[in-house]
């Protein structure tokens, strides 16, 4: 696997049933989204590339089973992969099971370009809640927004909002926390109150509807950098105008 800079996606999806048939749908969807990409490989233990040529069907046999086994694209200098994980209730808004479908590909110029497709038809093919797509940083930084306690400081190192642990959420269509790109759902829109054409103006230049109702919005225009101050202050403001992501309008 490449080591080069990586963009992370992950949606926030209804915990799979059995024969459910999301896995072959995102699988398809990416590579609509992405010109010449084929979701084909699975990995070997040793993390190599595993030829699949009849990948439908080996997702469907796993789907009894309630499983999304991890796809990969083949190219070891230019990883691309999928897989879907389950949280359980004990760990979930509103004690309801997620899958959640994480997506891993190298953040350069036609990663990028496409980011928004592919956010989308992965999400929306996944019956998501909600989702993001965010550079490699943004998991520490995000663990230094969770309110792990009630003696938790008011504001993370970078001066950003604490943010309720997802099992303290009322429900699994409100979104844990901001990325670069959002994905929120119809029922995840309407939980934040977005959109406000009075006070969303700047968002909606750089947002999408999707077929289902829901948004892509994207924070700025390129992938969050949390050493820049304008996407910190970016974070700031969309943080204050949504009070309800992860949780802080319960308090």
């Amino acid at each position: 696997m490449t080591t080069r800079s990586r963009l992370h996606l992950t949606v926030y999806a209804p915990a799979m049933g059995q024969d459910d048939n999301r896995s072959v749908a995102v699988a398809r969807g990416m590579e609509l989204a992405l010109a010449g990409l084929s979701m084909a490989w699975r990995l070997s233990k040793e993390g190599h590339p595993i030829a699949l040529p009849q990948r439908d069907a080996w997702l469907a046999e796993a789907a009894t089973r309630r499983k999304f086994p991890m796809l990969c694209n083949g190219d070891e200098s230019y990883a691309i992969t999928v897989s879907g994980l389950e949280t359980p209730a004990s760990q979930a808004p509103g004690a309801r099971p997620l899958l959640d479908v994480h997506a891993s590909l190298p953040l350069d110029a036609r990663i990028i370009e496409h980011a928004v497709p592919l956010l989308m038809a992965i999400a929306e093919r996944a019956h998501a809640y909600w989702g993001h797509m965010s550079e490699d940083a943004f998991g520490l930084e995000i663990s230094e927004q969770l309110r792990r306690s009630a003696d938790a400081p008011k504001v993370s190192p970078r001066g950003l909002p604490m943010l309720e642990m997802p099992e303290h959420l009322r429900s699994p269509a409100i979104p844990h926390f901001l990325g670069w790109l959002n994905y929120w759902s119809e029922a995840a829109a309407q939980a934040i109150g977005f959109p406000d054409a009075a006070r969303d103006s700047e968002l909606l230049s750089r947002s999408r509807r999707t077929p289902s109702g829901g948004w892509v919005v994207q924070l700025t225009e390129a992938p969050l950098d949390y050493g820049n101050p304008e996407h910190i202050e970016a974070l700031r403001r969309a943080y204050e105008r949504f009070p309800a992501i992860g949780g802080r309008d319960s308090r």
